[in-house]
């Protein structure tokens, strides 16, 4: 029998666990609860209303911050997956000194305050913008350079584990069985590394989405802005704060996001689910 001073442990450690669950979401449910109504002040109930996703629609503004920041985070992503993929793999085949020196250098942005990182691609914009091509060099092209460094890092870091799990020897086998070293790679090492991919890519996702801080220092005209200077969801809030409150069609819009993502998950954690009950029903079918 458990002891009454086991039970009481359990009772504590899952009141904590509830605890920290509740500091943790209760912020967004309240979000979510005030999306309901228009009042502008968070906090002050008007009436349940579906005005607030109604208009969301309607404001061009906020539809071209969403655009823009969802194509900057999908385009940053996808290149940094494919550049931090195929280093991940370089140095993984690399010889042990190089591949240290490398994987000491890939760590640093990561454990670098995100401010460092935009100064230093401000200085650099800038100095070659005065003393190489004698223009402004801040666009799209900064900004999306700016958050591939930013995430690269991560997709790294994500698909190495994947490569340690892999058997070294399997490139070669490949290679001995007559596939090209193109054929081997995508044959062979990209579906072990997949899920490390999968990873890497969603994580380069939510740093571009909720970044603030590169996107500020390196951002020019483009996208859906046209000529005016680019503004995404973080860069609007942060300059609707300074002239006033947050317009309440921004709390439909976080709404909407959450649960996306929140669809999202758990779509595929189902997905895995059945994937690994596959195999065993199988087996015990046979």
């Amino acid at each position: 029998m458990v002891s009454q001073k086991e039970m009481w442990k359990k009772i504590a450690a899952q009141s904590f666990i509830w605890l920290v669950l509740l500091l943790m979401y209760l912020p967004i449910l309240t979000l979510i609860a005030f999306s309901f109504t228009t009042a502008t002040n968070l906090g002050t109930w008007t009436g349940f209303s579906f005005d607030l996703y109604a208009s969301l629609f309607h404001d061009e503004e906020i539809m071209t911050a969403l655009g823009n920041t969802v194509i900057l985070a999908l385009i940053s992503a996808s290149v940094s997956v494919l550049l931090g993929t195929t280093g991940a793999i370089g140095v993984f085949y690399m010889k042990k000194k190089s591949k240290k020196a490398l994987e000491f250098v890939t760590q640093i942005p990561v454990v670098n305050p995100e401010i460092v990182i935009a100064m230093s691609l401000v200085v650099t914009f800038v100095f070659l913008g005065n003393y190489i091509f004698q223009d402004s060099l801040f666009s799209f092209w900064t900004l999306l350079a700016g958050h591939v460094i930013l995430s690269l890092p991560f997709v790294y870091l994500s698909v190495k584990p994947k490569l340690l799990q892999m058997d070294p020897s399997l490139y070669e086998a490949a290679l001995d069985l007559g596939c090209t070293p193109a054929k081997a790679l995508r044959k062979v090492i990209l579906p072990e590394v997949m899920p490390g991919v999968a990873s890497g890519f969603l994580l380069a996702i939510t740093l571009s989405l909720d970044d603030f801080i590169v996107t500020a220092f390196t951002r020019g005209s483009g996208l859906l802005s046209g000529v005016n200077q680019i503004e995404t969801l973080s860069t609007l809030v942060q300059a609707k704060i300074k002239k006033g409150p947050i317009p309440p069609e921004m709390r439909a819009l976080t709404t909407v996001i959450f649960l996306f993502v929140l669809v999202l998950v758990v779509g595929v954690t189902l997905y895995r689910n059945h994937k690994a009950k596959k195999p065993f029903k199988a087996a015990r079918e046979g």
